[in-house]
């Protein structure tokens, strides 16, 4: 039962200031960065969508293996009746193990890329007639409403994919008392949070022999030019993945491959040969970093699971009340 009147919560005018701001500020700093949830249109969702599917992408088909594995747990551990809200939803593929398994009462899945959304949301409300779903169109990383429809249902936020990784630390910490804030008292988080391993397996993951990761990244400033009248020539550019061993991350960036000038919303912009736009960072986490990251933010964690090689973890967290010390 899909509620076509909540899935614009946050205006599309909205989001087109916040690409532009995010945009124009990061090209204008001396190391230059744009935030990676703006790879995500409509275009970089589907190609996100075929990168999980490749050979060299372990996440998603290793997480995937662990919820199946753990989903019935998961579901005595939440118990019946809550509201699945679902943080980056994307094609909600992992999600309808949940659906299935722990008989919720609404589903809300919220993204950025709201053409995405609504074409995910109309195939799942075929799937669970009987589920009240309530598409999101928002940035989740700035306050939002939940739809008023779920106003007195107990929660579990649902934050697959490592997603979290894409944000630093501090970060990943406000984001986290965010969700707890908008989730409210009672609420649970299950969350996927990738392992530290070797570079062999993680730079692969980044950097497919298909290039499909490289045209998700320059993705960005095809977008760039068709919303915001750039005159970025993608020939000048290329996909770089880098590992970080002392931030324990990987590094997406856009190179320039000559020197080159551009033109984004009427601004002139110049690169050097060699310069880089960050675009990415996924950060990696041993067991014991993320149980500190989700208690840093206002989750205890109550059961965890992982793969039989460790690559992956999926955590389910209650949220934590505040206290004095200690």
């Amino acid at each position: 039962m899909l509620q076509l009147e909540s899935e614009l919560r946050c205006g599309v005018a909205d989001l087109t200031a916040s690409f532009r701001y995010d945009v124009m500020e990061g090209l204008g700093l001396a190391s230059k960065a744009i935030p990676a949830r703006w790879l995500y249109d409509r275009r970089g969702s589907a190609l996100f969508e075929a990168i999980t599917l490749l050979p060299e992408y372990y996440p998603t088909r290793t997480e995937r293996s662990i919820l199946a594995s753990a989903v019935s747990e998961i579901s005595a551990l939440a118990g019946p009746g809550r509201a699945v809200v679902e943080f980056g939803s994307g094609s909600s593929a992992k999600t309808r193990l949940l659906l299935t398994e722990t008989e919720p009462s609404a589903y809300v899945p919220i993204d950025i890329s709201g053409e995405f959304l609504r074409e995910v949301a109309t195939g799942l409300s075929h799937a669970f007639p009987g589920l009240p779903i309530y598409p999101t169109e928002a940035d989740f990383t700035y306050p939002f409403s939940l739809p008023g429809e779920i106003a007195s249902t107990a929660r579990l936020g649902f934050f697959p994919g490592s997603t979290i990784g894409n944000l630093t630390v501090s970060a990943a910490v406000d984001l986290l008392r965010a969700m707890a804030a908008t989730l409210g008292t009672g609420s649970m988080l299950l969350i996927g949070i990738d392992r530290i391993k070797d570079q062999d397996v993680l730079l692969p993951a980044y950097d497919d022999t298909q290039g499909l990761t490289a045209a998700f990244n320059l993705n960005l400033l095809h977008r760039i030019n068709r919303e915001l009248g750039g005159s970025i020539p993608l020939s000048a550019f290329r996909h770089v993945a880098r590992w970080n061993a002392a931030e324990s991350r990987i590094e997406m960036h856009l190179e320039a491959t000559r020197d080159v000038g551009f033109e984004v919303d009427g601004r002139e912009f110049f690169m050097s040969n060699g310069e880089t736009i960050h675009t990415e960072n996924s950060f990696k986490y041993g067991r014991r970093d993320a149980f500190v990251l989700l208690q840093a933010g206002g989750w205890n964690p109550i059961a965890d699971w992982t793969d039989d090689q460790e690559r992956f973890s999926v955590i389910l967290a209650e949220q934590r009340p505040a206290r004095a010390a200690p």
